[in-house]
C-alpha cells in the first residue's frame, strides 16, 4: 500500500477528512519504527506518515522552549539542543529512526525518567490534526501557559488514535555539568533493589537509576549528575562500583528495540507498580526485563506475545475519549494495546 507523506499540516487535515469522510481505515505514523509496541497495527485503507512534517519551528534557548514538527527525527532535535548545552532528556529507544512524533504517541521515556519525568510532563503545546479535518492548538510554546494544556497531554501515549500530532512545543533542560555512571553487579534481584533502597534513603538523589537481568545476574546501574564535588560524593558513597562509560546508557535504551529484532513473535510490557513491589516481581520473571528502579516502572520482554493488558477502569474512559475524536474507530486500530 502506498503510504502518503502531506508536506504541510493543511495536506494532513485534508487527507485525513477526505479517508475519514469515505469511512477508510488509517493507519497513521512517522516512520513506524515502533508498530511493536502497543497494540498491533490491523489491516488499514490508508497509510499516513508524518515524517515530511520535520521542520524546527522554534528555539529559543534563553527561554528553554522549543517548537518542533512532528516527523522530525528525535536524534536531530538532540543534536540541535546539544549545540546549545540543553537537552530533552527523554532517552527514546529506536534513536536512530524515531520521530519526534512517535516518542510521544508512545509516552516513551527512559532512565532519566526518575529526575526529569515523561514526554506528558515535558509537553508545552500542540497542534494535531482531527478527522474532521481541523488543525486545533492546544498550549502555547510558554511553560506557564496551561490554557488547553491538558488537550494536548492526551495525545501522550495515545498511539496516534485519536488524531495526527503536527506540531509538538516543548520545555528543555540545561545539560548538568558532568555526570558519571556507577555499575554494580548482584547475584539476586533482592540484593540489588536493597542496595538501590540504601542509595534512595541517601542524601544524593541519582539521575537515572536502573536494574536489569541481562545478559546474567542484576546490574544496578547509578547516573550522578553535577560538578567534580557532587560526582566526588557518589564515588564515595558507592565504593563497591565501578565507573562505566556514559555509552552504557545507549545499550540501555537500545536493548528493546534489539530484543523485538531477534525475537519476531516477541512483546514488550510495562507494568507499572510500587517501588517496594519490584524485587518480588522481577525474581518470579523468568526473562529479560529492564527496571525503572527509582520510578516503579518494569519493562518486561517476553519472546511471545505478553498477556493482554487489563485497563481497570481507566478503560472507559479511553473509550469516551476515543469517541470524542474518532466515533467510527478508523484510526489506527488496535494500536492502544489491542483495545482501542
Amino acid at each position: 500500500m502506498q503510504i502518503l507523506h502531506p508536506e504541510t499540516p493543511e495536506q494532513l487535515a485534508d487527507l485525513l477528512r477526505a479517508a475519514a469522510s469515505s469511512k477508510q481505515a488509517i493507519r497513521l505514523g512517522g516512520n513506524f519504527s515502533k508498530d511493536r509496541l502497543g497494540g498491533t497495527p490491523q489491516a488499514a485503507d490508508s497509510t499516513i506518515s508524518t515524517a515530511n512534517l520535520n521542520r524546527l519551528l522554534r528555539y529559543d534557548p534563553r527561554d528553554l522552549t522549543v517548537s518542533v514538527q512532528a516527523g522530525m527525527r528525535f536524534a536531530e532535535l538532540e543534536r540541535l539542543l546539544a549545540e546549545h548545552r540543553q537537552m530533552l532528556p527523554l532517552d527514546p529507544g529506536w534513536a536512530g529512526e524515531s520521530t519526534v512524533g512517535g516518542v510521544v504517541a508512545a509516552n516513551l521515556s527512559g532512565p532519566r525518567r526518575r529526575l526529569y519525568g515523561t514526554a506528558r510532563d515535558m509537553i508545552i503545546g500542540m497542534t494535531f490534526a482531527t478527522l474532521e479535518g481541523k488543525l486545533i492548538l492546544s498550549g502555547g510554546n510558554v511553560v506557564k501557559n496551561v490554557a488547553g494544556l491538558d488537550m494536548a497531554k492526551l495525545m501522550a501515549g495515545s498511539f496516534g488514535t485519536l488524531a495526527a500530532m503536527v506540531q509538538i512545543n516543548f520545555k528543555v533542560f540545561p545539560a548538568p555539568p558532568a555526570t558519571r555512571t556507577f555499575v554494580t553487579q548482584f547475584r539476586t534481584a533482592e540484593e540489588a533493589f536493597a542496595e538501590r533502597d540504601r542509595i534512595l534513603r541517601g542524601l544524593l538523589q541519582p539521575t537515572a537509576i536502573d536494574i536489569v537481568n541481562w545478559p546474567a545476574g542484576f546490574r544496578l546501574l547509578v547516573q550522578a549528575s553535577g560538578n567534580e564535588r557532587v560526582l566526588g560524593r557518589y564515588s564515595a558513597e558507592l565504593p563497591s562500583a565501578e565507573v562505566a562509560p556514559e555509552s552504557v546508557w545507549d545499550e540501555i535504551r537500545e536493548f528493546t528495540p534489539r530484543f523485538l529484532a531477534e525475537h519476531p513473535q516477541g512483546s514488550v510490557q510495562a507494568i507499572s507498580m510500587k517501588l517496594t513491589e519490584m524485587a518480588a516481581l522481577i525474581e518470579g520473571l523468568n526473562m529479560p526485563v529492564t527496571a525503572r528502579a527509582g520510578s516503579g516502572v518494569v519493562y518486561a520482554h517476553y519472546a511471545n506475545a505478553a498477556p493482554s493488558v487489563e485497563f481497570a477502569g481507566d478503560f472507559a474512559m479511553m473509550t469516551k475519549v476515543k469517541e470524542m475524536f474518532d466515533p467510527e474507530r478508523l484510526l489506527n486500530r488496535g494500536r492502544l494495546y489491542g483495545r482501542i
